[in-house]
């Protein structure tokens, strides 16, 4: 099934959006909660499954949703359809700092593996399922890389990466080892394994965890520079643990921030 062609426009720096122009009748599917904004004129309709015109039947759209389900996205997407007779246009926004990927699905041989949050919106059309990798490998020790989202179609999809965004071509036998939530998306032929770090103390202490993806030609890589788990341990980390409203910095924020110096000079209230 052929998707809707569609224009757009990708805006801003570190917080990115990207934005659509629909043609009359045209429509994007987007996940939910990805909306920035869009045009009077836009109907907005959630759907179950993924909102491709492939599913036919309950049976289809039950076992989109499943495959949805399985990758950790929501049951629903939500589809803009243009029943203006103009020109309108549609917005979805990055959840986090990095860039939004335009991926032609045509030029990338029909389908393309990513990370499984890593889809945000496409034209009318795609077909998002799920790829398991098959090495045995892979299924116990991959982490972020063994559940993959599957994207199907002929047409514009978009795909967020966090951070700064690498494009790596590699020629046949050629072998990249990544850490397994940098790996964005890749082509089909690109073949994924696991690989173990080596040795006993790189693994523990290297913090760079046991296991790299490796990735063998040929085929198309791309990689981001900020996952989203390591972004969110960082923030983590850096958060009040006891509910506390603990100071960034040294000894001075402490004092700069009443900490220290006000259990000194007030002391206990008991």
């Amino acid at each position: 099934m052929a998707m809707d062609v569609v224009d757009y426009e990708v805006r801003g720096a570190e917080m990115q959006f990207v934005e659509i122009e629909l043609d009359p009748g045209e429509a994007a599917i987007g996940e939910a909660g990805s909306l920035m904004f869009m045009d009077a004129g836009i109907e907005m309709d959630t759907v179950f499954g993924d909102g491709s015109k492939q599913q036919g039947g309950f049976f289809g759209k039950l076992l989109g949703a499943g495959k949805r389900l399985i990758t950790g996205e929501s049951l629903f997407t939500t589809v803009y359809t243009n029943q203006a007779s103009g020109k309108k246009r549609v917005a979805f926004a990055a959840p986090y700092p990095g860039k939004i990927l335009p991926m032609d699905l045509r030029s990338l041989g029909g389908t393309l593996l990513c990370q499984k949050d890593s889809f945000l919106c496409a034209a009318r059309g795609v077909s998002l399922g799920v790829a398991f990798q098959q090495k045995l490998s892979v299924g116990f020790f991959g982490g972020e890389g063994f559940i993959m989202q599957r994207l199907d179609g002929d047409g514009l999809a978009f795909v967020h990466a966090g951070g700064t965004v690498v494009k790596r071509e590699l020629q046949p036998g050629q072998t990249l080892l990544i850490d397994t939530g940098c790996v964005v998306a890749y082509t089909p032929s690109v073949e994924f394994e696991i690989q173990y770090v080596g040795k006993i103390k790189t693994a523990l202490f290297g913090g760079e965890g046991v296991f790299l993806a490796k990735m063998t030609g040929p085929g198309t890589v791309w990689l981001q520079s900020l996952p989203f788990s390591r972004l969110a341990s960082r923030v983590f980390a850096a958060a009040p643990q006891l509910g506390g409203s603990r100071e960034e910095g040294s000894l001075l924020g402490g004092f700069a921030g009443g900490g220290l110096l006000g259990s000194v000079l007030g002391g206990d209230d008991e």
